[in-house]
């Protein structure tokens, strides 16, 4: 989606707001004991409360409202019966639909706090989707944002998830341009425009390379049994930088 005005700068930034509350919320209130089945009602309930739709059911007809994956699932998590348990590392990711505009957020975490190595992990990872946040410019390369993620992911000692990428959003959930890397990409020529809307999502990890899918067809796995963990933002270049629409 390219924005044209700002009643469609308006809507995403409602939608991004959503999508960032239903976030927090449902990290606010995991609990060691629950299943990702009832966490994932708890953000369906967020969702429906504010009028919004869950865009992976709507899209793609996923099994749930929101996607959980406790480690070592890392992305595309399905909610189900799984118990989480105190230091698990937990993703979520929300991403919903409403007034015809679409948003995506995520974040990972340990439940209750963890060892000093997970926890450092997930500033990292933190740190490492402001380092790509901060190259969005209209007229500069779309390999600019993968690019400084992946100079900060070589500096710390991690590796990144190489076929899980960023892409455009706003109208739909996945749209052009599609497969942005987060990560270096000598082949990406392709330049952000003024108004574009796209996500920028790095998976930081300890040693995994890629995602490999599991056998009910949507979660994903690192092929190595390593720690990662996935950040996400929906946002709008400018002249001047990024605007962020995912803020609660």
């Amino acid at each position: 989606m390219t924005i044209s005005s700002e009643d469609e700068l308006d809507g995403l930034k409602q939608i991004g707001a959503i999508v960032a509350r239903t976030l927090k919320v449902m990290i606010a209130q995991a609990e060691p004991g629950m299943s990702t089945r009832e966490l994932d009602a708890i953000g369906a309930e967020r969702l429906s409360l504010e009028g919004a739709r869950s865009a992976p059911a709507l899209s793609y007809g996923f099994p749930g409202a929101t996607c959980i994956s406790v480690f070592p699932a890392i992305a595309h998590g399905v909610p189900n019966e799984t118990v989480i348990k105190r230091g698990d590392l937990i993703n979520i990711d929300v991403s919903a639909e409403r007034g015809g505009f679409f948003a995506d957020t995520g974040g990972s975490f340990i439940l209750h706090g963890g060892d000093g190595r997970a926890e450092t992990l997930c500033r990292d990872g933190r740190r490492a989707l402001w380092a790509g946040i901060h190259k969005v410019k209209s007229g500069a390369r779309l390999a600019s944002p993968g690019e400084a993620i992946e100079a900060f992911a070589r500096k710390n000692r991690y590796s990144l998830i190489r076929n899980l990428a960023s892409h455009g959003v706003g109208r739909s959930l996945h749209e052009d341009p599609k497969s942005i890397p987060m990560w270096t990409d000598h082949t990406e020529r392709r330049r952000i425009w003024r108004g574009l809307v796209f996500t920028v999502e790095p998976f930081l990890s300890r040693g995994a390379d890629w995602a490999v899918q599991g056998n009910d067809g949507w979660t994903l796995y690192a092929d190595q049994p390593e720690p990662t963990v996935q950040f996400e933002h929906t946002l709008v270049a400018t002249d001047r930088g990024a605007v962020i629409v995912t803020t609660a």
